[in-house]
């Protein structure tokens, strides 16, 4: 994402399941013993739903991350949130970044990610200076849980309803390191960027450093609020994004020198997801809503 990428820190609990149970009674002579055998349970879920998506050589990938949101907290071993007074990032709206519940939860088999317009101003804590805002926003990545170079990434998600201006979501990756220098040389992939002054497109996008820092396009997605699913196919010439499984771009780079392809998307890169509010051509008026959520399904990962 062009104005709010972040280094985040981890802030969450992490959620443990298990069972217990206690050996029954030894049988006596004439009775019915009870059954020791532990008690039937769900088997896991194959990794990425069994999902093996074909490549365009005609392989299939296997899957490398897969998070279905079914439990009903984050999964800090997967994700990290990320939060102003930790990283000292704001988006151009100046929205903080939290991690309380109410803008970053699981449930119903979703995540929830949720931007707020305050009904009072409040001093946002940072390490680059204080101040004041009226906003807070969401964000969480797999920084130093996950990332990978190469391969398909893909989340199903839907935006907010909202078809009035002010909102701004994504789904995109960052470098697990910055090795050809800070944003952009080092590169950055905006899997499906929405922005709701126009609501019925979602931007696909490449930043590098080259061709005015980057190059971008336009795919229509009439019901964005809506499920959908967007993804990337990476590999060293060419990334594929698609949505619903439809090829909406294909695009090669061309880097600035003296840095040369395949670089600088020759590197891991992690997964991230943003909830905020826009700015710009996308900036906040009277008729943006006051609260806006992005729920995601899943997010997988194959190689």
């Amino acid at each position: 994402m062009v104005l709010i990428s972040l280094a985040i820190l981890a802030t969450a609990c992490v959620e443990h399941d298990g069972a217990s149970g206690a050996p029954s009674s030894p049988a006596t002579s004439g009775s019915v013993s009870a059954s020791t055998s532990p008690a039937p349970t769900t088997p896991p879920a194959a990794p990425c739903a069994g999902e093996h998506p074909r490549k365009a050589d005609g392989g299939t990938y296997t899957c490398t991350f897969d998070d279905e949101f079914t439990g009903t907290t984050i999964d800090t071993t997967k994700w990290q949130a990320g939060t102003t007074a930790r990283s000292g990032l704001s988006s151009p709206n100046h929205d903080c970044y939290v991690a309380l519940p109410g803008n970053m939860s699981v449930s119903f088999g979703s995540l929830h990610l949720t931007a707020k317009h305050a009904d009072h101003a409040f001093t946002c804590k940072s390490p680059r200076g204080d101040f004041t805002t009226e906003f807070t926003g969401a964000s969480l990545t797999t920084r130093d849980r996950f990332s990978q170079a190469y391969g398909r990434v893909e989340f199903r998600a839907r935006f907010p309803q909202a078809t009035t201006p002010g909102v701004h979501s994504a789904l995109w990756m960052n470098p697990a390191t910055n090795v050809y220098g800070a944003w952009p040389l080092s590169g950055e992939i905006d899997v499906a960027e929405w922005f709701s002054a126009d609501a019925g497109y979602v931007y696909p996008t490449l930043h590098y450093g080259g061709a005015r820092l980057g190059v971008t396009h336009k795919c229509e997605v009439p019901t964005p609020g809506d499920w959908h699913q967007y993804a990337v196919e990476w590999t060293k010439t060419s990334m594929r994004f698609l949505y619903d499984g439809v090829e909406c771009w294909k695009t090669g780079w061309k880097p600035v020198a003296p840095v040369k392809p395949p670089a600088p998307f020759d590197q891991p890169f992690n997964i991230v997801m943003n909830q905020v509010f826009g700015g710009g051509w996308n900036a906040v008026d009277e008729l943006t809503p006051t609260s806006v959520t992005m729920d995601v399904d899943w997010v997988r990962a194959w190689k």
